[in-house]
């Protein structure tokens, strides 16, 4: 199975110079675990919710929310961004992203295609996803009814 065959086409991104409360506004808005940060067409580096996490204000702060926003604000996606991000082609196997991402101990990849140009995402979770939909279509042609033939004897 190739890597097209299970990613996200499309992937939702931000630029280098968008903030902090960007970011995690974005993120927590569409429910995604990374953003691929693009500029001037180009994937220049990504930002996962563990970025975000390590960027922002701990739960234990003693700041109010008012007065963390302007905070936030002054953060660039610049500062906190992984840059040149580990990518796969969208025709390498499945079995090689996955050894990719187990390798460098990351949760996704960025997909280009045969031109280097961002054509998707796939996550750790596409990969379980059609692994459990694998096992399920082969349980489905084992669990089928066997017509058995008038001329089979016990």
């Amino acid at each position: 199975m190739l890597v097209k065959d299970i990613m996200n086409y499309g992937a939702v991104t931000i630029a280098p110079n968008d903030t902090l409360y960007d970011a995690i506004d974005l993120v927590n808005e569409m429910n995604i675990g990374r953003l691929l940060v693009m500029k001037k067409g180009k994937l220049v580096g990504i930002v996962t919710n563990r970025d975000l996490r390590r960027a922002a204000p701990s739960n234990a702060t003693t700041l109010e929310i008012h007065e963390m926003r302007p905070l936030l604000r002054k953060v660039k996606v610049s500062d906190i961004m992984t840059p040149k991000p580990v990518c796969v082609k969208q025709l390498e196997t499945l079995s090689e992203a996955a050894k990719i991402m187990y390798e460098k101990r990351i949760s996704g990849l960025p997909v280009i295609d045969q031109a280097n140009r961002l054509v998707g995402v796939l996550s750790n979770s596409d990969i379980l996803r059609s692994m459990i939909d694998s096992k399920n279509q082969r349980r489905e042609q084992f669990n089928r009814p066997i017509r058995v033939s008038s001329y089979a004897k016990p």
